[in-house]
């Protein structure tokens, strides 16, 4: 499991003075691209391949509140992939400076080719690193019929 600490910010506290919402989605996206390049899908990287990672949805589970003055850690597990690894599923955990959980995401995403737009499978150099993350207890070989678990599509206004 990879952990990532925190500090909460002015910034990051809605007028609840708590942590926001939109902070733990960017709490999170922070502790996966920290982690993401920490095995080689640096910044540069991803320009040169022209991929970039995107989010199908995070559901987010809130148990506690938490507030500003003391760290957080936001914990990554990979739970899912697909085998050219165009798809993954992380779940994410918040815990306080205690060690106490107080949030959890599952979160489910993919690559997209940045010329085309259009999703795609990693390259066998990247698909190689990418594979040999640390798999989390549960963790499924997923299709696309997984990404499409939740069957929601846009309804337009006309």
């Amino acid at each position: 499991m990879y952990l990532k600490e925190f500090e909460i910010r002015w910034s990051d506290v809605d007028a609840n003075r708590h942590l926001a919402n939109s902070a733990y989605l960017n709490f999170m996206s922070h502790t996966r691209m920290s982690y993401l390049t920490e095995i080689g899908f640096s910044h540069r990287t991803l320009l040169e391949r022209e991929i970039g990672p995107v989010v199908f949805y995070e559901h987010m589970y809130y148990f506690k509140e938490a507030f500003p003055g003391k760290p957080v850690k936001v914990s990554m597990e990979i739970m899912g992939m697909s085998e050219d690894a165009q798809f993954f599923e992380f779940h994410h955990n918040f815990y306080d400076y205690k060690g106490r959980n107080f949030a959890h995401c599952e979160m489910m995403g993919a690559w997209i080719d940045l010329k085309t737009r259009k999703l795609t499978g990693l390259t066998n150099d990247l698909l190689e690193k990418f594979s040999a993350i640390e798999k989390a207890e549960g963790f499924k070989v997923l299709t696309k019929e997984d990404t499409r678990r939740f069957a929601k599509a846009p309804r337009d206004l006309v």
